[in-house]
């Protein structure tokens, strides 16, 4: 049987891969502790359970949903916009429920482009953007995120024949993989950027709650005007610990909202009603356990970076999101680094070349695996690659301080 050309041009997906090799690993005794993939490993707060459990025993939940998502479900989205952003959403008109916000950024090419049209796409960056618009018959084109930018993209740089060319505009602030963040003048920017050469501007802001030291990442849709041009996606992924669950949601422009829904009609059956409606016990029920989970995650940032400090290597400073973004040490390729990494010390890092050309040379560490193996894989490293930190080295905040 031949496949599809277009298969070739994306490979296996980057964690499918690495999944596949922690499991040879452990099928040989290694006991490999992963640090490669952004999973949450703190549950799913008890309220979402029990409101999932209680949808689930109501038949009438048993059957289809409907496609763009309940009306509770997108009214909740529409009320959390409001708390959290600021920003009115109509939930019939600028609110889709999505099986996950991968979900819909994949499916968003099928809307919006033609074959041969391009879309911009940050680099590095997730690879579904990529992927995506290739699966699509389009035509990626890579936007360098660069260091001395603070990974933000140059969008005056991008050449005006590319930019009429492309139909879409795809960001992603708090960034995976580099951990950046994006100011509210940025968005301004980007906006009229989108308006100039009549894109959709496509924002990806899954981890806008997973923030730390007291930051509050913004909504592109808080730009006036903003959804003349732009959609949001959002993940109940991140914030709540319900990767396995797939819910999540688009809002803003009403056309494009529209176009993506379109396609889905004709490709999915929506999301489960009683996911949806542990979704609107997510947006809509007590918050108290968020700023835990930060300190948890904060808590682990400090001692990553610390750790790796005293190996004498580069680690960044991190304001959100759960993810290191590590120059590699010694000269090799990322995909050399994180295989000596595994080789020598059994824990799972992602070379940076799996989110483009312009990761090459960073690794990516995720700060989502229990404590206790997270201090374990420290240890491993620490052992492998350098010198037991220095007494006192654990006072204060590593992202106050300058890398050495």
């Amino acid at each position: 049987m031949q496949v599809a050309r277009r298969l070739e041009q994306i490979g296996a997906y980057l964690f499918a891969d690495l999944d596949r090799k922690q499991e040879e690993l452990q099928a040989k005794g290694v006991d490999v502790i992963n640090l490669g993939i952004g999973d949450p490993d703190l549950p799913t707060p008890a309220h979402i359970v029990d409101a999932l459990m209680e949808g689930a025993s109501d038949p009438r939940t048993h059957r289809y949903p409907p496609y763009s998502g309940t009306q509770a479900f997108k009214t909740a989205v529409a009320r959390w916009y409001g708390r959290r952003f600021g920003v009115t959403v109509d939930p019939d008109r600028e609110v889709l429920a999505l099986i996950g916000s991968k979900e819909g950024l994949a499916h968003l090419p099928w809307a919006i482009l033609n074959p041969g049209d391009g879309s911009l796409v940050p680099d590095p960056g997730y690879p579904v953007y990529r992927s995506a618009t290739i699966l699509a018959d389009g035509v990626p084109h890579p936007v360098p995120l660069l260091p001395e930018r603070g990974f933000l993209p140059e969008l005056g740089a991008v050449p005006a024949a590319v930019a009429r060319s492309a139909k879409i505009l795809f960001l992603n602030y708090p960034n995976n993989p580099t951990g950046a963040t994006a100011p509210r003048e940025f968005f301004d920017e980007a906006v009229q950027f989108a308006r100039k050469y009549d894109l959709i501007l496509a924002h990806d802001n899954s981890y806008s709650e997973i923030a730390y030291d007291g930051y509050r990442p913004p909504s592109v849709l808080q730009v006036p005007g903003a959804a003349d041009v732009a959609i949001e996606f959002h993940s109940l992924s991140k914030t709540y610990g319900m990767t396995g669950w797939r819910v999540g949601f688009v809002c803003g422009n009403a056309a494009a909202v529209g176009a993506l829904a379109k396609i889905k009609t004709n490709v999915d059956s929506g999301v489960f009603q009683a996911v949806q409606h542990a979704g609107v016990a997510a947006l809509e029920g007590p918050q108290d356990h968020l700023p835990q989970r930060l300190r948890i995650y904060q808590a682990r940032r400090d001692r990553v970076i610390r750790t790796l400090r005293s190996l004498g290597w580069q680690a960044a400073d991190l304001k959100a999101t759960f993810y290191v973004w590590l120059p590699v040490p010694g000269g090799m390729s990322s995909a050399q680094f994180a295989a000596t990494v595994l080789e020598k010390t059994g824990v799972v890092i992602t070379p940076g070349i799996g989110y483009g050309a312009r990761g090459e040379g960073y690794v990516r560490i995720s700060l989502t695996t229990p404590d206790d193996r997270l201090d374990e894989a420290l240890r491993r490293l620490t052992k492998a690659f350098g010198r037991v930190p220095q007494r006192g080295a654990a006072e204060g905040s590593p992202s106050a301080r300058p890398a050495r």
